[in-house]
């Protein structure tokens, strides 16, 4: 049976007495496609941020990556896309990725240069990324969560905004890639049947429905095990 790469266990988060998440618990295998769903409000974007430690857990464990390296090795196993694309605008696409690159101790000339051209942008390296449009916002967002070579991908809504062809990129680099682990948030239930293999479910940050999980597990004991915050 696949290793998990993505657990939590009874998670919970709370904002000033409220709990955006309660009691989740799941542990998806290594290679899976998973879709988190809900409505507006279900907790989505909060589970996203506690797993990769934009976020701390009220209380609960969670672990992304895989178990049997060391904390700062895990780390670089996971890319993380959010609502907002992490950016420095003052610096160029170039220099964005080579700055991702260098943080995560995997600085890579050729694999920038690779990924600036899949997402259109190599001619316009050198710009000033304040200067792109939203969409190229976006797809220099996607080369970002890609540069280190994770093998994890958490992603929050990664389809929103994105015109057709830039969907399709989205697919071939990130949602349907050979060899990778995917949590994405979506709204788009017409194409979860397009690249999910199962699905997670919240409903006022309850776990409500859980076809993904499929490992059995010991559950994580640190306080968290997600990604760093610094993607």
């Amino acid at each position: 049976m696949s290793e998990a790469l993505i657990v939590a266990d009874a998670l919970t988060k709370e904002f000033a007495g409220f709990a955006a998440v309660l009691d989740v618990t799941f542990a998806l295998p290594q290679g899976s496609r998973t879709a988190l769903l809900g409505g507006n409000g279900a907790g989505k974007t909060t589970l996203l941020e506690v797993l990769v430690r934009l976020a701390s857990p009220t209380r609960g464990t969670s672990r992304v990556g895989p178990a049997d390296v060391d904390e700062v090795e895990r780390r670089t196993a996971v890319g993380y896309l959010g609502d907002r694309p992490m950016l420095y605008e003052e610096l160029t696409p170039l220099e964005n990725l080579d700055f991702f690159s260098r943080l995560y101790n995997r600085p890579d000339e050729a694999r920038v240069e690779e990924l600036l051209r899949a997402v259109g942008l190599w001619t316009r390296r050198h710009s000033t990324t304040a200067t792109l449009s939203r969409g190229f916002h976006q797809r220099l967002g996607m080369a970002r969560a890609l540069v280190h070579a994770p093998s994890v991908l958490l992603l929050d809504e990664p389809e929103t905004g994105l015109d057709v062809a830039a969907v399709e990129l989205l697919d071939a680099t990130m949602l349907m890639a050979p060899g990778l682990t995917v949590l994405a948030s979506t709204h788009r239930l017409d194409r979860i049947d397009h690249w999910c293999d199962g699905v997670l479910r919240l409903d006022r940050g309850r776990l409500v429905e859980d076809t993904a999980s499929r490992a059995t597990v010991t559950p994580p004991t640190a306080a968290t095990g997600g990604a760093g915050g610094a993607q």
